[in-house]
């Protein structure tokens, strides 16, 4: 499980200077458990870099809209992109961050990690309680090789509100009308059976814990937790390890431009190499700042990540952002981020 990384920022540790250290904005962020490897990850060298912390809570993108909204945090963080109204009405501004792919994971004796071959419409049916045994017809036919026991499913899935578990419904619900008008798609449903972790880190560790278990993750948690993944048949029939490459192969047509808030959705994308449940996650700043320090601050962050975090990104087999798109994303925050007199923040 991931320790968590608590920051405040503090000019005077990078400066030595007690006075720009009284002048130090304190930057908070929360939201989506995602990202939150690669955050923590950026936030570790951007501390060693620049001397100053930033505060991030992995708490479920829900709980980093609700949030931004009621204007406690100085960012959020969702990998349920907030559509077009909401934006409005709620007067956010939201850019992507970071791609990375949700897989399955599995605690079944024997199996090694990318072992198991699934498909949607399978996984569907295990995540209704429609298939209810490993050896089950439907897994025996994709995996014809391969040893599988007569024991009962544990399903686990996501118990708060979260980016992820939209991410894996909008999926399953592409891939299989049964789920589509049982359960539907959003951060969070009604599950028709499973039990319920926190986070990421939560449905890793029930995962981890419970012989015979099924759940989903971030890839990066399936990995640090040493979990095994399955492979995903694609749109294209193909099956398919997760990867970064995966991942970028699901994003390499993404129009960003598309959607309010270029809040696109990856799942299910064409191309033989595409990974299935690829998703973005975004982050969510109020437009006008009453505080354009801290505003600037979350900027300059950001701005650090996406010039210098690519290769520590793709370390975790996260895919960063193409510089095109990074590029329209700076030249929008000129624009769309102000002080309460209507200057730039970002200049």
């Amino acid at each position: 499980m991931f320790k968590r990384v608590l920051l405040q920022m503090s000019v005077g540790i990078a400066f030595g200077a007690a006075s720009l250290a009284a002048q130090a904005a304190d930057i908070t962020g929360a939201g989506a458990s995602f990202p939150y490897p690669i955050y923590a990850k950026w936030a570790a060298k951007y501390q060693e870099t620049t001397g100053h912390r930033i505060n991030y809570q992995s708490i479920g993108s829900g709980g980093g809209q609700q949030q931004i909204i009621a204007g406690t945090v100085d960012f959020g963080a969702s990998d349920d992109p907030m559509k077009g109204d909401a934006l409005e009405k709620n007067q956010l501004f939201q850019f992507p961050a970071i791609i990375g792919g949700t897989v399955p994971v599995i605690n079944v004796k024997g199996i090694e990690p990318g072992q198991l071959v699934l498909s949607g419409p399978v996984l569907a049916d295990i995540f209704l309680g429609k298939i209810t045994k490993w050896d089950d017809k439907a897994i025996k036919a994709l995996n014809p090789k391969v040893a599988l026991p007569a024991t009962s499913i544990i399903v686990v899935h996501r118990a708060d509100g979260s980016g992820t578990t939209f991410g894996w419904t909008n999926y399953l619900s592409k891939a299989s009308p049964a789920w589509k008008e049982q359960v539907g798609e959003g951060k969070a449903v009604k599950w028709p059976l499973g039990q319920g972790g926190k986070g990421n880190e939560g449905v890793a560790a029930y995962v981890r814990q419970l012989t015979n278990s099924i759940g989903y993750v971030e890839y990066a948690y399936a990995k640090q937790n040493k979990l095994a993944w399955t492979q995903l048949v694609n749109m294209d029939g193909k099956a398919v390890q997760p990867s970064q490459e995966a991942f970028a192969a699901a994003a390499a047509n993404a129009d960003w431009k598309s959607a309010p808030g270029m809040g696109v959705i990856l799942t299910n994308e064409p191309g033989a190499d595409s990974w299935p449940v690829t998703s973005a996650s975004f982050i969510l700043l109020r437009k006008t700042q009453d505080k354009p320090e801290n505003g600037k601050e979350v900027l300059a962050f950001f701005d650090w990540a996406f010039k210098n975090g690519g290769e520590m990104a793709k370390e975790l087999d996260y895919v960063p952002m193409p510089e095109q798109v990074v590029s329209g994303i700076k030249d929008l925050w000129k624009t769309e981020i102000k002080a309460k007199d209507g200057s730039a923040v970002w200049k």
